[in-house]
């Protein structure tokens, strides 16, 4: 057991005050706030310091896109067919990637780590926690996502192999008809539970996509632009998905359809230039404006394209434009824990949650602050 005491703590869900942590045997937190030392306990004193839950990012690509390597190294992106629902990112993750050391050292213990953006259907992403020998040990939860995209890239990848999807009416086509597909699949499934000689081929790309249609799986659609947004949206009404929007980058010109839907915005990343058409509304101002108009935001560095250690410098930007302290901390620790599926075990400082703690010197969202210690499960894995 470990008593953290004397810290300032920063619990997302219950405020921030003075206090003591107490991490049980297995791992969890046992007790907040007045803390009764147990006999035997190992007692450490935060005086001066403040404790958060570890930081997570919904969306990201940490190991499956290796820092300092070329086409080695990448490997999220199967760009020969537009379709690929049956690939398993956690495939395709290597754990001693520097990249995801470098996030752990600054605070992220969590991410939903998804198939790149080249196909319309790119594949499966996973919960990992960043540390661990396998990925097998950092799983999480397996079932991170469905990944899609909109948009320039898809089109982009095929118009250049002079294959479809060419524009964007194509990509929204072939997803509609994959999903038809897999809505014939799940008929002929029903009708062979009363005549096994009925049954279809197994088909692994239509079983991923069945489960999406079941709301299995939650859809995690890549879309930049307004207009891109908006045909996930009628794609997801059309099949009834559970759909989140990944960047969301002009989400502040469609507030109310947003919010009608009911889905999430992954937001960014923002820390970056205008690299291409679909970025030109980049603003720090749409997380203000969707949080304000009731839609709830998450901050994405999207890593390796900005590391995911800056996203506590993204969370500053934010509240530097006008979103509210309180709820820039949410948008990287308790709402991407809601996102990933999480939230009953990680994403606050709460009894009966996994103890992925974080020791800072100072406000984390100060840039001059520095990470000392960061703990997942109880255990401690950096200490600097």
């Amino acid at each position: 057991m470990l008593v953290i005491k004397n810290a300032k703590l920063y619990t997302i869900t219950n405020g921030i005050f003075e206090g003591s942590v107490l991490i049980d045997a297995e791992g969890k937190i046992a007790a907040v706030g007045e803390v009764e030392i147990p006999e035997g306990a190992q007692v450490l004193d935060a005086e001066g310091r403040i404790l958060t839950p570890g930081f997570m990012d919904a969306h990201g690509h940490a190991g499956a896109w290796e820092e300092g390597l070329g086409w080695e190294g990448s490997d999220g992106n199967e760009a020969t067919d537009p379709v690929t629902p049956h690939l398993r990112v956690m495939d395709g993750i290597n754990p001693h990637e520097e990249g995801i050391a470098e996030a752990l050292r600054a605070g992220v213990t969590a991410m939903c780590v998804l198939p790149g953006s080249a196909n319309v259907i790119g594949g499966q992403g996973v919960v990992v926690h960043l540390h661990g020998n396998t990925v097998d040990e950092m799983v999480i939860k397996e079932d991170g996502g469905l990944k899609v995209a909109f948009g320039e890239n898809p089109k982009r990848v095929y118009s250049n192999q002079k294959k479809s999807p060419s524009t964007r009416m194509a990509t929204a086509a072939i997803l509609r008809e994959q999903l038809v597909k897999a809505q014939n699949y799940l008929a002929k499934l029903e009708k062979a539970k009363e005549d096994p000689d009925k049954a279809p081929d197994r088909d692994l790309r239509l079983e991923v996509l069945a489960r999406a249609l079941k709301r299995e799986l939650p859809v995690r659609a890549h879309a930049h632009r307004a207009d891109d947004i908006m045909t996930a949206l009628r794609i997801a009404r059309e099949f009834n998905l559970d759909i989140s929007i990944e960047h969301c980058t002009e989400g502040h010109k469609i507030v109310k359809e947003l919010k009608e839907a009911g889905v999430w915005a992954i937001v960014g990343p923002t820390l970056t230039n205008r690299s291409k058409v679909e970025l030109k509304e980049l603003s720090w101002n749409t997380l203000r404006i969707l949080w304000e108009g009731g839609v709830p935001v998450a901050i994405t560095m999207d890593h390796p394209v900005i590391p995911a250690g800056y996203l506590p410098t993204a969370a500053a930007y934010a509240v530097k434009a006008g979103l509210p302290y309180e709820e820039a901390l949410k948008a990287i620790t308790i709402n991407p824990a809601r996102i990933m599926g999480i939230d009953d075990r990680y994403g606050s400082i709460e009894v009966g949650k996994m103890a992925d703690l974080v020791l800072w010197n100072g406000d984390p969202l100060e840039v001059q602050s520095r990470v000392e210690k960061v703990w997942i499960h109880g255990k401690l894995v950096v200490e600097q």
